[in-house]
């Protein structure tokens, strides 16, 4: 398969089951579901411990693109095992691989899109990157810092606030947007678009 025939793996970080549905941690799971209903497709289980869409991305012509959606079913600090697992089935060049994670040190609800880089706590993209290295794309979905004392693990397993729940509907399609520019247009023209 050479290089252009291999599909983009879009993955969107969280921990499974209903009672994680609504976390900050799980802004990845919400961007992904996002990005199937546009596509038209259903999440189906995968060997890899993940759940899986297969489809096409963007526009109609060259900037059409086969994507695979996922999302690991292993709980966020195992991701590596099942993404890893992935991208061997589908033999997908490690630059093609785009995390969908919250990230603390960006303010809610801002974007930054960057290629490689450290995981700065991130139990998914540690996990990530001790499986295959840094060099994969990343679509930080900003949820800021726990207020006073909380723990920062209290913080991103609590789900959003009544006051963050007015913007994440347009904040979760803002992300899917930039992913889909991303895909379509190259690293520099959505991180100029989305990098806000």
């Amino acid at each position: 398969m050479s290089d252009d025939a291999a599909p983009w793996l879009i993955v969107g970080l969280g921990n499974p089951g209903a009672e994680y549905a609504g976390n900050r941690h799980n802004i990845g799971f919400m961007v992904v579901d996002l990005l199937a209903e546009r596509m038209r497709g259903k999440f189906k289980a995968h060997k890899a411990r993940a759940q899986v869409v297969e489809g096409r991305m963007g526009p109609p012509g060259p900037a059409n693109r086969r994507v695979v959606l996922a999302k690991p079913m292993s709980f966020m600090n195992l991701s590596g095992g099942p993404v890893t697992a992935l991208r061997d089935f589908y033999k997908v060049p490690l630059e093609r691989v785009v995390a969908v994670h919250d990230e603390l040190d960006i303010d809610y609800p801002t974007l930054r899109l960057k290629l490689g880089g450290g995981d700065n706590g991130h139990n998914g993209l540690k996990s990530m990157t001790k499986s295959m290295g840094p060099d994969y794309h990343r679509v930080r979905c900003g949820i800021g810092r726990p207020p006073g004392r909380m723990q920062v693990a209290d913080f991103v397993l609590k789900d959003f606030s009544s006051t963050e729940r007015k913007e994440l509907d347009w904040f979760v399609d803002r992300a899917a947007d930039a992913v889909e520019c991303l895909i379509a247009e190259g690293l520099e023209r959505a991180q100029s678009a989305y990098n806000s």
